[in-house]
């Protein structure tokens, strides 16, 4: 029987994009190539899953409270909200990270559905093995969530064509994906 495969898509979201209030260089660029790999998964009737930040306005993960961003992606605001081109399926599964002010939460396995189901117990019930990661930011959420998954014990697969990063050192994505 051959391994089932997901799609994970993260925090394609307008703050992350240019204009945004942490937009990723380019972060727009890569959402037509992430459209045609949910095509492609939603043909094969393979899982997709979309994660996006989702942060009250106090939380540790902020400047203004001891973090190292920017307010970014508030719970309910444009800025938190899916890039408008990006396609969002009706049966994908939406996955919420960064609700708790406590935690940063960068990585795709702190995210949870409006259920409360993280995203481990999800890929399982589903029987996936293998893992395919597009989104932003490459050295920071997608790096995080490729570590998890592998750790996890998941076959994983960055579609290198589909992420960009924030580099805030030099070199910090080519750094991510070594």
């Amino acid at each position: 029987m051959r391994s089932k495969k997901a799609l994970l898509v993260v925090d394609i979201q307008n703050d992350f994009c240019p204009g945004g209030a942490l937009g990723v260089p380019e972060g727009d660029k890569i959402v037509p190539v992430i459209n045609k790999y949910i095509d492609i998964f939603r043909k094969k009737k393979l899982p997709i899953f979309l994660t996006r930040d989702w942060h009250p306005i106090r939380t540790k993960h902020f400047k203004d409270f001891g973090g190292l961003w920017p307010l970014h992606c508030l719970q309910n605001t444009k800025g938190a909200a899916f890039h408008p081109k990006l396609k969002v399926p009706k049966d994908v599964i939406l996955l919420y990270k960064g609700m708790d002010p406590k935690e940063d939460a960068y990585s795709s396995f702190h995210a949870e559905d409006e259920k409360g189901t993280r995203l481990l117990k999800l890929l399982n019930m589903k029987g996936v093995k293998e893992i395919y990661i597009a989104g932003l930011a490459t050295d920071y959420c997608v790096r995080f969530s490729t570590r998890d998954a592998i750790k996890y014990g998941f076959r994983v697969k960055i579609l290198m064509d589909a992420i960009k990063g924030v580099n805030l050192k030099p070199r910090d994505c080519e750094k991510a994906i070594k």
